[in-house]
């Protein structure tokens, strides 16, 4: 039963019609399209939040552009009518709720009987695998997602407001929250979970994931009492994740100690294993400092979004001066600097490949706000008391009413501000690269010997995933031109790792795949990569085909892709297996 846990009776809804589990009835084209509108900007009803919500996150992870290929030869958005159950939960210890959401389509295939749990990517609010769930749902298995102790319940410590269960905006006081900090101060600015919540929800993400399996299994208990009870021995279990979802479900595998994991598929996790590869947090400050002004190398000159982004490009050129001036670049000229800038990353083990991927998170100020995330996290720093000065502030919105910019904040936020309505305050000064300093306290966090330092990395060492059972299929899959969780970090060491121990997992390192799907649809970047999630579903297919059917694991060659150019994608160009 899932009443232990639960932090809220659980919230039933019924999905049919135009109204539908995998899309909220929108379709690919409604999904691809504007934002979906709210009757009243200022007070959303629930349903309309959901719609935006569900639109949103297919969104943030796949390519529905028209060059793309997205529902034509792979992928797709069908329509199946089911029920949601949803509810805030609790992990043991955790002072703060999180959310789980179990989808159950009409169609459940009883004689299978297949959960499959996805839990969000990135710091995103529950429907942030939804696209996963098209996968499962159109397949006749129930999704059970999990934010994991993130989202985008963004509470407002001026107003005293934060997010109910159903996604509208309420009062302190007069619901439970997705995230309420407490006393915090009316000037400390914008909440926000990950950050903030003092629970440090990274290290619990395994169990996040083996609770909403419980959660799972009690909904389909609802859904079908006479075919009841559902328990991990008669129920087919499949945990699947991309990038910190990814990471979720490796740290699952490692906790699996009763065996309710029939399989698992991994694209891009964000995976850290004790002694191999590298932690996000040590990769991510290094490159937010080094990258500006190793992008202005003369290798980069072609590459999209290298010379252009969010922090001025001139900046960029100043950081290289400002490492000068703190003796951490030996040359005074520009153009040597950035060369010398690009050998320290070379040598830390970044590809030139990677690199250029990467620029996009540059460019868009990514790199920052990870870090200043993390660190938050990882210091269990109250909002108000965030480490190097950093603070997360409204900020107007030209044209938008304040009131309709926050009645969205759950819908379309990413649970890692920067988001509409809310700016990354602090680390700043007056000069050509105002972003340095805060970039440099943040890097020493993790190269310095203070007390915060020692926290932070003790913080890390808690993230390190737990070895899995020997006879558990383990399916990875990472592009080997992401430039946000470079595979030479994460997941080769994982892999290696592993097949050491004497495990035998599965690995296709995708060429010319990178992080980010939906960045495909920006000009001239699609040009150059193959999206990932094709990848993502043939493993799926073979996984799901294995654990119903008893189909064994393929061993399949990685494919060898190429980039479809200015032209639309030809499903050749994937070089996917028959």
């Amino acid at each position: 039963m899932a009443g232990d846990f639960l932090a809220t009776p659980v919230r039933r809804s019924v999905h049919r019609g135009d109204d539908d589990l995998v899309s909220a009835g929108l379709g690919l084209a409604g999904l691809a399209g504007a934002p979906v509108a709210f009757a009243d900007p200022g007070r959303p009803t629930p349903a309309e939040l959901r719609r935006r919500a569900v639109q949103t996150g297919w969104k943030g992870i796949v390519d529905l552009g028209p060059l793309g290929g997205f529902g034509r030869f792979y992928g797709g958005a069908p329509r199946v009518p089911g029920q949601e159950f949803s509810a805030f939960a609790r992990v043991p210890g955790a002072r703060h709720p999180h959310r789980l959401l179990c989808q159950v389509p009409d169609d459940f295939d009883g004689k299978v009987r297949c959960l499959v749990v996805a839990p969000s990517s990135g710091s995103r609010g529950v429907y942030g695998s939804i696209a996963l769930g098209a996968w499962g749902l159109a397949r006749g298995c129930a999704m059970v997602y999990t934010d994991k102790g993130a989202g985008s319940g963004y509470f407002d410590c001026a107003e005293g407001t934060g997010v109910a269960l159903d996604g509208t905006r309420a009062e302190a006081g007069s619901a439970m929250l997705e995230f309420e900090p407490g006393s915090a101060p009316l000037e400390a600015g914008i909440a926000v979970k990950h950050a903030h919540s003092g629970d440090h929800p990274e290290a619990d993400w395994g169990r996040h994931v083996l609770q909403a399996v419980r959660f799972g299994l009690a909904m389909l208990d609802e859904a079908f009492p006479a075919q009841a009870p559902f328990t991990p021995g008669n129920t087919r279990v499949i945990a699947m994740g991309i990038s910190n979802g990814g990471a979720a479900v490796l740290q699952a595998a490692g906790a699996d100690r009763d065996g309710w994991l029939d399989a698992v598929v991994a694209l891009e996790p964000n995976v850290h294993v004790a002694g191999h590869g590298r932690a996000l947090y040590d990769y991510a400050t290094e490159a937010a400092l080094w990258m500006p002004a190793a992008l202005t190398a003369e290798a980069f000159a072609g590459v999209p979004f290298a010379r252009t982004g969010t922090i001025a490009a001139p900046s960029w050129v100043g950081r290289g001066a400002g490492l000068h001036a703190r003796d951490l670049l030996p040359s005074i000229d520009q153009a040597a600097q950035a060369e010398a800038a690009l050998d320290h990353l070379r040598a830390s083990g970044w590809q030139d490949d990677v690199l250029a991927t990467a620029a996009t998170s540059v460019a868009f100020d990514l790199w920052r706000a990870v870090a200043v995330t993390y660190a938050s996290a990882y210091l269990r720093a109250s909002v108000g008391a965030m480490p190097c000065g950093f603070t997360f502030r409204a900020v107007e919105v030209p044209g938008v009413a304040a009131a309709a910019v926050r009645a969205a904040w759950w819908a379309d936020g990413t649970g890692i501000p920067p988001d509409t309505g809310i700016g990354l305050s602090g680390g700043l000064e007056a000069s050509a690269d105002p972003t340095l300093p805060g970039v440099l306290a943040l890097r020493a966090l993790w190269e310095g010997t203070s007390a915060d330092a020692a926290s932070l990395h003790e913080a890390v060492d808690a993230l390190a995933a737990g070895l899995p059972r020997a006879d558990l299929p383990i399916w990875v899959v990472h592009g080997a031109e992401d430039g946000l969780i470079p595979a030479a970090f994460t997941s080769d060491p994982y892999v290696e790792w592993l097949r050491n121990a004497g495990r035998t997992p599965r690995y296709w390192r995708v060429p010319h795949a990178q992080h980010f799907d939906a960045f495909l649809q920006l000009p001239g970047f699609g040009d150059r990569y193959v999206p990932l999630l094709p990848y993502g579903y043939t493993v799926m297919e073979h996984v799901h085909a294995h654990v119903v059917r008893g189909v064994p694991l393929p061993d399949s060659a990685c494919p060898q892709p190429r980039p479809r150019g200015a032209a639309a994608l030809d499903p050749g160009k994937l070089g996917l297996p028959d």
